[in-house]
């Protein structure tokens, strides 16, 4: 299975590569403010927008990693503490941890 993985790698790879050598002619580049820069080659600005885009891809996966995170730690702690239960010792629990306190 790995070796299919990488084989598919491989793969697109080679036509992402083809594709771009045959995109290589210059271009202009409109920005906002009539900024205009001149004669750019294309390839350079489909791998400047890939990389911009796969950088926000990333960030919109960092909530729901760190999530993950916090569930994962969770659950250990609730795992570590049925497991001491099991063993017949408790652990001191603070009254907080149970039931939180409320204010005032």
């Amino acid at each position: 299975m790995r070796y299919l993985i990488w084989a598919l790698r491989l793969l697109v790879f080679v036509v992402v590569l083809m594709f771009a050598l045959k995109n290589t002619g210059p271009v202009e580049v409109n920005f906002y403010g009539d900024h205009v820069l001149q004669d750019v080659p294309l390839i350079v600005v489909m791998l400047v927008t890939f990389v911009v885009g796969t950088i926000f891809g990333l960030l919109l996966t960092v909530p729901a990693a760190l999530r993950r995170r916090r569930e994962a730690m969770r659950l250990r702690r609730e795992v570590e503490r049925l497991q001491a239960a099991a063993a017949g010792t408790t652990p001191e629990i603070a009254p907080e941890a149970i039931a939180p306190m409320s204010p005032l």
